[in-house]
């Protein structure tokens, strides 16, 4: 009786004109995610990041994986009331020493310090990749944009904070200001990213470069 129920339905299905079928689409597909998961360097300063999109972002760690399941990160969110205590500490654009990024009035306003229970190895660094990407295509399902930064003095965010664990990374989370895009190139070539009329230019290794033959 179920077979012919399903059987009926789909030769209902099939009857109607094409236009009429309603096909679902994902809203977001990975690869929609990751073309616009950039590493935003300025950000609009009118548009402040509230507490329950941090707590979205975070909440990705409750689901992805971790080396050897130790789930050792811990995370601070940081939003607009002092989010100041942690702009002054950090620089953005290392490859870009000359424009003293971020511009004034594009700084983030809310960031994520990433912690560990243990100390740093390479289980915890995998963990640390994994959440940092998670936690920034989380980001930019719900509209907003990132970077990760390492460069900081871990000592005084940790004093700042009043943290019980050394932080190793702050992720910074707002609306991206910047237009971003990215360049295919060889191998061989310059991997250095740089700005030119207005726009910020990523360079990637083409896939067949990629790929070992």
């Amino acid at each position: 009786m179920a077979d012919n129920y399903l059987g009926r339905k789909m030769e209902d299905y099939m009857a109607q004109p094409k236009a009429s079928r309603k096909v679902h689409k994902p809203s977001a597909t990975l690869q929609h995610l990751l073309l616009k998961n950039r590493s935003h360097r300025g950000y609009d300063a009118s548009f402040k990041v509230r507490e329950d999109q941090l707590r979205k972002i975070i909440e990705v760690n409750t689901k992805i994986p971790s080396a050897r399941n130790q789930q050792v990160l811990r995370f601070r969110p940081v939003l607009a009331d002092e989010a100041h205590l942690v702009t002054e500490h950090i620089r953005l654009g290392g490859a870009l020493p000359q424009l003293n990024l971020p511009l004034p009035g594009t700084e983030p306003n809310a960031f994520i310090i990433v912690c560990s229970t243990a100390e740093e190895n390479r289980y915890v660094d995998i963990d640390l990749g994994i959440s940092a990407q998670s936690m920034l295509l989380q980001a930019v399902e719900i509209g907003l944009n990132g970077i990760c930064i390492c460069a900081f003095d871990k000592e005084r965010i940790r004093q700042i904070f009043d943290l019980e664990y050394e932080p190793l990374m702050i992720i910074a989370i707002g609306r991206g200001s910047e237009i971003i895009e990215l360049v295919e190139i060889e191998a061989a070539q310059s991997h250095t990213y740089y700005r030119s009329e207005g726009k910020h230019f990523v360079p990637k290794i083409r896939l067949n470069d990629l790929i070992i033959k």
